[in-house]
């Protein structure tokens, strides 16, 4: 069975899939410098270098992962299929709350930075960060109910602006006041720091390569997933790597480590970006300073701004895929003409990130660092999983088509595995412990997290009947609406026609539906449509909605019938819908089509480009029936 989803389409060529990737991943430096500063020290940009080593090597795996299975769900898609639905879920529901976080800090960020660009230190204070932050939340959602987004579209001017602020930034950084003797005087413990703050930095510093989960959830709209998203993907974190180590340095340069304190962490913990240009004070003009920091303020809350809403794209993107598997409601897993994801899914995650900014403001002292921290637990926990799924899949389907494969390899009983999942598994899950050990919001806030998405995951399946460990694949269950007040079906003689209205019956039966049959005629041009129609014609019409009447009564099931004439049948099967507002279309295609260029016939196509509702194709197997579509 197929419908009709006018939604994720290979539009993202390589540029495009890479200024998404940039965008994603370099958007953290903006919140996430000043919360490791302020535990690392002078030792930041070694910490961020060794973190930024380990994000690369995760990527390999991520990259064989969406080649082979080029879908959206991410690491929770290829560990549901490496292991079991409940691995899955539980891959996914961490994976949210990274989400979660990210929006929650991109959005906490925004004021702060807009504050210093318009001098107004106001929107830096509380509550009004707070309020702002709650804002610009609610317009995200606000807007995406209304339509949906187009990532690429502004994903490249986005990359531009972000790489030329961060060059102009370290250019101008490394030729005004770097100083090898103060750089090297700093990669070194601080007062009253030992290699406990090391260990609690190290978490930490993954919140500064965000965005891998949301690229990888781009697989579905990629063009040559295979080839564009590994390459698209290595290059982004190559260059954000780099860039996020100079500024570390610079950083630590222009604010060195005093009594065991960061002035970065201290004076700008939430606008480090432009606590470096303020650096520049004294070495360069006044009215130059104070450009730079307009230029990098706007820019930085443009970015977050934009960080937030691919999170809740994300987010929700990632929730269908989990409802379409039987892991979430299925109002989750709704497809919406308008915004493309679930409604549900949208203000769910809306509610839930205002709560987290809500909560995260009432809180004193280390806020940002509790987020930074639970977000170590997510994300460290799906990087374990999705290496390990990676290296079972490779043992459990080793003929699965993949496009790239993360080398080198390792022969292991004959099978090849790859050798950054094997050293990457065992690095990621040794810092989720440590994380763990030494960060208190990993210790009890994550596993509480988890226990929660264990409560919905089995009221949902035994909703469903199944089992926590069942494989519940979407391609065999009907689309997760909720009802169907109105189901049509074109009509026609045979046993397709009686297959598609059987169809339609046993719907109304189970969601409670009305049937509309019509039987359409199709009049060349060379004939008025207003004529009366030929006896044969006329006939197989009665006889063709008669029978879609007595199949109906025999279930129980009213079936409304009409005969429509038109020059073509794909255009008025799409006006009918559209007149009498039905919500899903049934339609067989016979298989003949399949053996053609097109897998469908062009009725069925154009209904499928042009229906204002969802339509439900049966594709019969070849052989099954000798009748035309």
């Amino acid at each position: 069975m197929a419908r009709k989803v006018r939604g994720f389409e290979r539009v993202l060529d390589a540029p495009s899939l890479f200024a998404v990737a940039y965008d994603e991943i370099g958007s953290s430096i903006y919140f996430a410098l000043g919360i490791i500063a302020a535990q690392a020290l002078g030792l930041t940009p070694v910490v961020l270098f060794v973190s930024g080593l380990l994000f690369l090597i995760v990527s390999l795996s991520y990259a064989e992962g969406t080649a082979a299975l080029p879908q959206a769900g991410g690491a929770a898609t290829f560990t549901r299929r490496a292991f079991n639905d409940l691995a899955g879920f539980v891959t996914g529901w961490v994976l949210f709350l990274d989400f979660l976080i990210v929006i929650a800090l991109s959005t906490l960020f925004l004021p702060h930075y807009l504050g210093a660009a318009l001098g107004t230190p106001s929107l830096s204070e509380s509550p009004w960060d707070v309020v702002v932050a709650v804002g610009v939340i609610a317009a995200i959602v606000g807007a995406r109910l209304v339509r949906r987004s187009r990532i690429h579209t502004a994903a490249l001017v986005l990359a531009v602006l972000d790489i030329s602020v961060q060059l102009l930034v370290i250019v101008i950084g490394l030729a005004v006041f770097f100083s090898p003797d103060v750089l090297t005087s700093g990669f070194d413990f601080a007062v009253d720091q030992s290699w406990d703050d090391l260990f609690f930095a190290l978490p930490l510093a993954m919140l500064a390569y965000t965005g891998l989960e949301t690229v990888a959830n781009l697989a579905a709209e990629t063009r040559e997933p295979g080839t564009v998203l590994p390459r698209s993907l290595f290059s982004s974190i190559g260059l954000v790597v780099i860039t996020t180590v100079l500024i570390a340095i610079l950083a630590v340069t222009a604010f060195p480590s005093e009594d065991g304190s960061s002035g970065l962490a201290d004076d700008w913990l939430q606008a480090p970006i432009v606590g470096i240009v303020t650096a520049f004070e004294g070495h360069l003009p006044n009215a130059l300073v104070d450009i730079l920091r307009v230029v990098v303020g706007l820019s930085g809350a443009l970015i977050l701004f934009a960080a937030a809403t691919t999170a809740i794209t994300g987010c929700t993107r990632l929730g269908r895929s989990m409802a379409e598997h039987g892991m979430l409601p299925r109002e989750f897993g709704r497809l919406e003409r308008r915004s493309l994801v679930s409604r549900e899914a949208l203000v769910a995650v809306g509610v839930v990130a205002i709560a987290i900014v809500v909560a995260t403001g009432a809180l004193a002292g280390d806020d940002a660092a509790f987020l930074a921290s639970l977000y170590s637990f997510g994300v460290l926990f799906a990087f374990t999983a999705a290496q390990l799924a990676v290296i079972r899949l490779r043992q459990t389907e080793p003929d699965l088509d993949r496009p790239f494969r993360a080398k080198p390899e390792v022969r292991i009983k004959g099978v090849p595995l790859p050798l950054p999942a094997l050293i990457g598994a065992p690095l990621t899950f040794a810092v989720w412990v440590l994380a763990l050990v030494t960060h208190p919001g990993a210790r009890y806030a994550g596993p509480a997290w988890l226990a929660c998405g264990l409560v919905v995951f089995f009221i949902v399946r035994r909703r469903l009947e199944a089992s926590v460990l069942d494989d519940i694949d979407p391609v065999e269950s009907l689309p997760p609406s909720v009802a169907y007040r109105k189901v049509l079906v074109p009509m026609k003689l045979g046993n397709v026609g009686e297959e598609m209205v059987a169809t339609a019956v046993a719907l109304a039966k189970e969601r409670g539906s009305s049937v509309e049959a019509i039987f359409v005629v199709r009049v060349p041009r060379a004939f008025p449509l207003e004529g009366p129609l030929p006896e044969d014609v006329r006939r197989r019409a009665e006889e063709s909605l008669a029978e879609a009447r007595a199949l109906g009564e025999e279930n129980g099931v009213e079936i409304v019938t009409r005969t429509v004439v038109a020059r073509s049948i794909g255009h008025a099967i799409v006006e009918d819908a559209h007149e009498n507002s039905v919500d899903l279309i049934v339609l067989g295609s016979s298989p003949r089509w399949r053996r053609q260029s097109r897998f469908f016939s062009p009725t069925v196509d154009h209904i499928l480009r042009h229906a204002p509702c969802e339509v439900l194709v049966v594709a019969f197997p070849d052989g099954t029936f000798d009748e035309s579509d």
